[in-house]
């Protein structure tokens, strides 16, 4: 318990040095976001087994021609998400998380896709597996999503990371759609963290395995902490980024830090994992902010 009070703690903080570094800075932040589509993008779609990378994927959100052959799906989900993930930074502060918003997320990320099944829950007799796992019955969709937001409502108290976890995993857990339940899951996340005066996270593809056994738990004893772990750091990953920008500091690599510190990058690599120092990962690179008069 501790720990995860020090860790929300370290949130709060962090949120309110993020609001004060901000005012004024409204055109910085909205170049800090629109860069983050490509990356938010393509880690949740490799998260579910996309081939495109990173590159691939911003050359497709800029049309820009790519130099193999990508399937049509692959390029509308790359498109579809970008357009979720603009549209919730643009009006997550407007109107609260419903059944009706989640299904129209739903239907711009599954358009063109799968229209038959765009923007609508499971129907009757229409079951889901993930692995193993087999979700519950279409019958109990609603119910379980109802339940959902009002315990999330409820918690207003509690840790958000916490909060996250929990609707999030419960979320995967009922998978209410035939299909985008991860990537839909993910941008809910998020929608409810900028609501609530955060920032967006990007649980990021490198840490899938992790991620997959936060579910795991979550299935077999309802536990959370692996969750509340990932988006705790996911959380800090993304202030220390805003942080960097936004105090005007010298962002550098990880790398680079450790030639002028003389420290052992790979020690630095283990405390940037832990989020134990002011840095962040940017298109796969570890980076961190400096004073200019700290060099």
């Amino acid at each position: 318990m501790t720990k995860i009070t020090s860790s929300y703690k370290k949130i709060i903080s962090l949120r309110e040095r993020y609001h004060k570094a901000a005012v004024g800075k409204d055109a910085l932040l909205k170049l800090i976001a629109e860069a983050e589509v490509a990356e938010q993008v393509y880690n949740s779609n490799a998260i579910e087994n996309s081939t495109l990378s990173l590159e691939e994927t911003e050359k497709i959100l800029l049309q820009i021609d790519l130099d193999r052959y990508i399937s049509e799906r692959e390029i509308f989900e790359a498109r579809n998400l970008a357009q979720v993930v603009s549209y919730i930074s643009k009006r997550a502060k407007e109107q609260e998380l419903s059944l009706e918003v989640i299904l129209l997320l739903h239907k711009m990320l599954i358009a063109n896709i799968r229209d038959e099944i765009a923007g609508r829950f499971r129907n009757e007799n229409e079951f889901v597996r993930v692995g193993s796992y087999i979700a519950p019955a279409p019958q109990e969709v609603l119910g379980r999503l109802e339940k959902m937001l009002v315990v999330y409502n409820a918690t207003s108290h509690e840790n958000i990371a916490e909060r996250i976890a929990r609707l999030h995993l419960t979320f995967e857990n009922t998978h209410p759609f035939c299909d985008g339940n991860g990537r839909i899951g993910r941008a809910i996340n998020n929608y409810l963290l900028i609501r609530e005066g955060f920032v967006p996270i990007n649980i990021k593809f490198i840490d899938r395995q992790k991620y997959y056994s936060a579910f795991r738990e979550f299935d077999l004893n309802e536990d959370t902490a692996i969750m509340e772990e990932i988006v705790g750091k996911a959380l800090t990953n993304s202030y220390h980024k805003r942080l960097a920008y936004l105090e005007g500091k010298e962002i550098v690599t990880l790398a680079e830090y450790a030639k002028r510190k003389k420290l052992s990058h790979s020690n630095l690599i283990n405390k940037a994992l832990r989020q134990t120092i002011e840095a962040f990962l940017e298109k796969g690179v570890w980076k961190i902010g400096i004073d200019f008069d700290k060099k």
